[in-house]
């Protein structure tokens, strides 16, 4: 008897990558009735775009936001396939964001922030349970891993007096070494999620690590409950509300730069003016393919040009048949079969290591479906470097693969499939333009750059995801607070000369 085999993403008829993407523009239909002038625009609607927007516009300032895809959201999106609607990637986030969403955007929005059931890791070294908070990782590290006590206290003072304005050249592996020497499966249950959460390794600052570990260790994991699409809609209508100007399918060719200020910019080959601008897009699509290099001073272009971006990650979306039902196995699973800790095997093609993001019917009381999004960290060079044939079988890979790394955790979930659907860097970098389909952004050092920018032109300002602590759904939002404190501030000193 044979099985009938779920249905899968039929391979693209056309290239999808940057170039295609960039070529295939709106036109005027998109900016119909737009000013010829705002006091304000948003290049890019992740979720730091849309807070400073947001921000912007309760402060009584005119503002327009563009984002070159159809929908809102940056990498805080959701597509619908076949009846099915998938986060894109895993989203967990620490109880700020709670208080960011009540005070920047809505009551009804942060009242959908709910702490998360289960974390669950797996891997050679260690298999547990736990709800990620303070208490019961100590009690982890404690009972489980045999640290005393006073140890783990003393790691947890230490990341505490952290602040990202230290210059301390400690790295994250140096860290753990002082303070739980040659114990690689601590390091691992303390390192892993962080990886997955902001694609961070040991040797990088130890700041970077310890401030954004800190934010997590406070209360555990979040989600919002209602799904992306949900939050996303939901932030549409409150912008609207408070007057901002939405246009999508609108991509931003130049940001206009005249006498050292910025003066607007040129989008879907239009011209709209503003005395300021906030970019929500990488730092260095910002400033190569919008500011140009030349209206920079070439010191700060270089120290850009050393600034790497992160990695980028893929995922495997896997939609339950309306008929089927899943166990309860965790709300998020981190497993593994590689040995220890390993950053470069995290993003290896050979893939040992998957996140299983699993959204229950409660999620989305309304549909009553299951759905599972496993995310994977993963190099942009090496998707970047295949062929169209070479590409097609290796999604077709790692679809298989995961479901077989799935079947140990749900037996017989591949006769419980209805839809498979594969993305990968190359996928980020189509849909959201970011550069070398980075989902996290830059390493520490791009926070600087980013910071710096209105001191080279006066009146652009980058809120993108920048530095890992500035990353993530909180890190963003609250840096779009940040940049549209400033932002306003700068518009209040034209005013008033």
């Amino acid at each position: 008897m044979s099985v009938e085999q779920p249905l899968r993403a039929k391979p693209s008829k056309i290239k999808k990558d940057r170039t295609y993407r960039e070529s295939n523009i709106g036109g005027d239909s998109h900016l119909k009735d737009v000013k010829d002038e705002y006091d304000v625009i948003v290049i890019g609607s992740g979720l730091a775009g849309l807070t400073s927007a947001n921000c912007m516009a309760k402060q009584g300032r005119s503002v327009l936001l563009l984002e070159q895809h159809y929908i809102l959201g940056g990498l805080a999106q959701y597509f619908k396939r076949r009846g099915h609607i998938f986060d894109i990637s895993l989203h967990g986030f620490p109880i700020g964001m709670k208080k960011t969403l009540r005070k920047y955007w809505s009551k009804e929005l942060a009242d959908n922030i709910e702490q998360v059931e289960s974390v669950r890791f797996d891997n050679p070294q260690f298999t547990l349970e736990t709800t990620f908070t303070r208490e019961d990782f100590t009690r982890i590290i404690v009972e489980e891993f045999g640290i005393e006590k006073d140890k783990v206290i003393g790691f947890y003072d230490h990341l505490a007096k952290m602040n990202y304005y230290d210059d301390n050249k400690m790295t994250t592996r140096e860290m753990f070494e002082q303070f739980f020497p040659g114990r690689t499966d601590v390091w691992r249950l303390l390192m892993e999620p962080i990886t997955y959460a902001n694609g961070s390794t040991l040797d990088e600052p130890a700041i970077s690590y310890g401030i954004v570990f800190s934010n997590f260790m406070s209360k555990g994991v979040y989600i919002y409950n209602g799904g992306t699409d949900d939050m996303i809609n939901k932030m549409q209508e409150i912008l609207e509300t408070n007057g901002v100007d939405i246009r999508t399918k609108c991509l931003v060719q130049k940001i206009l730069v005249e006498d050292g200020k910025t003066s607007g910019v040129i989008v879907n080959n239009k011209t709209v003016k503003a005395n300021c601008v906030i970019s929500n897009a990488g730092i260095h699509p910002t400033i190569y393919k919008m500011v140009g290099r030349e209206n920079l001073d070439e010191d700060f272009v270089k120290e850009l040009d050393d600034v790497k971006v992160n990695t980028s990650s893929c995922q495997v979306y896997i939609g339950i048949d309306k008929e089927e039902e899943i166990p309860y196995f965790g709300d998020l699973v981190f497993t593994s079969i590689h040995p220890e800790y390993d950053s470069d095997a995290l993003t290896s093609m050979d893939i040992t290591s998957r996140t299983y993001s699993v959204y229950y019917p409660e999620m989305r009381p309304e549909r009553n479906r299951y759905t599972i999004v496993a995310s994977i960290n993963s190099k942009y060079d090496d998707w970047a470097s295949l062929s169209d044939e070479q590409y097609q079988i290796a999604k077709d890979k790692m679809i298989d693969e995961t479901i077989e790394s799935l079947e140990k955790y749900v037996p017989g979930i591949r006769e419980k499939i209805h839809y498979l659907e594969a993305a990968t860097p190359r996928s980020v970098e189509f849909y959201t333009l970011s550069h070398m389909g980075t989902s996290f952004g830059t390493k520490f050092d791009g926070l600087k750059i980013s910071q710096e920018l209105p001191k080279q032109i006066k009146g652009l300002y980058h809120a993108g995801s920048v530095g890992i602590i500035m990353s993530g759904w909180l890190g963003a939002a609250n840096y779009g607070v940040i940049v549209s404190n400033s932002a306003d501030k700068y518009l209040a000193s034209l005013e008033s000369e």
